[in-house]
This record gives C-alpha cells, structure tokens and sequence, in this order.
C-alpha cells in the first residue's frame, strides 16, 4: 500500500495545475513524502524477502531487487528533501537535488529489470504473461519513465533552467501511474481471497 501512496503523492506533485494551487514549497512537501511511503514500502519488501530467504546477500535476484530499489528510496528520500531548500545555486541544485535523483532512478531501473528477469525468465517476453509478470512489466516501464525524468531535470548552468520541464512532468507522472498500476495489481485479488489456499 505504501507504493500506492507514494506513487499518487509522484502522480500528483508535477501537474502544472497543481503547483499553482498549492505553492511550490507544499507542492515540494508532496514529492518528499511520497518518497517516504516508497522507503517505508520498499524496507518492508526487502526485510520480508530477507526473512523468507533466512540471510541476507546471496545471489537471490529478488532479494537482490529490492535492496537496490530501498537504495533507490533513500536516494530518493534526499533528492526531494533538498528540493525543499529555497534558494540553492544552480550547481548546488545539480548536486544536492540531481545527482541523487539521477542515481535513485538508475537504482530503480536496475531493480525493475531485476524483477523482470524473475518473472520473465531469459526471453525478453515470456510467452506468457501471468499478473506477476505484468506487475513486473508495468514497473520496469515505470522506472524507465521515471530516468528519462531525472535525466531531463538537469538544471543547466547557463541558464539556470531545467533541462526539459516537460519531460520532467510528464514522465513523472506518467512513471508515478505506472507504479500505482503495479502496486494494485500485488494487492490479492478477489478470486484470491476466496481460494482455498487462502482459508
């Protein structure tokens, strides 16, 4: 659910319409605490996938996946905190808001790739796609979405503006919605809940 949350906060933060509304100073609250529910989530799907395996490290690649997204989250977690700061030099932006950002979304696209591979096995696209795969799927194009991004909020240091704004917005929010699809569809299902196996 944590991920569900999150990923509305990301949905909802680049809308033009939004920021005006609210201010850029909420508008910046609305990302930072939307990478809080993604850490909180992500630690509780690494420390489940630690207690499942028994130990750490390994050559598990899930396990592997979800300590590289809960890096990804942290990395997160500073990216937007600094955006919260007023007045930062354009370098300062670039090193305190950017780079983090930059290396939080590589951390997501290697997890998200990761989790594929699981579901997905060797071939690129399995010759049948199950929900987990899908899920994975879904993610994996969200963190895809989500690195175009942060490559695109480079602040340039000629003219102190954003790289491509609109690549920004739009693949954040775009990249946040597909998060959200995939935190649904990990949710039991009906069916599931009626099984016998879940009795």
């Amino acid at each position: 659910m944590g991920f569900a949350v999150g990923s509305a906060c990301f949905f909802i933060g680049p809308f033009p319409g939004f920021v005006q509304l609210v201010g850029a100073a909420a508008d910046g609250v609305v990302f930072f605490v939307g990478s809080v529910f993604f850490t909180l989530a992500a630690a509780m799907e690494l420390r489940e996938g630690t207690v499942r395996r028994g130990h750490r490290w390994g050559r598990d690649p899930s396990w592997w996946s979800a300590a590289v997204q809960f890096v990804g989250t942290l990395l997160f977690n500073l990216s937007t905190y600094s955006a919260l700061q007023e007045s930062l030099s354009t370098q300062q932006e670039n090193r305190l808001i950017w780079t983090p950002d930059v290396f939080g979304s590589a951390c997501f696209l290697v997890s998200g790739a990761l989790a594929y591979r699981v579901t997905a096995g060797p071939r690129l696209l399995p010759a049948r796609m199950d929900r987990a795969c899908t899920t994975a799927a879904v993610n994996l194009l969200g963190c895809v979405l989500f690195g175009i991004s942060a490559i695109a909020s480079f602040v340039v240091p000629s003219t102190g503006s954003i790289l491509d704004l609109a690549v920004v917005n739009w693949c954040t929010a775009l990249g946040a919605l597909c998060f959200f699809i995939g935190a649904l569809l990990t949710l039991p299902s009906s069916s599931d809940a009626h099984s016998p196996a879940a009795t």
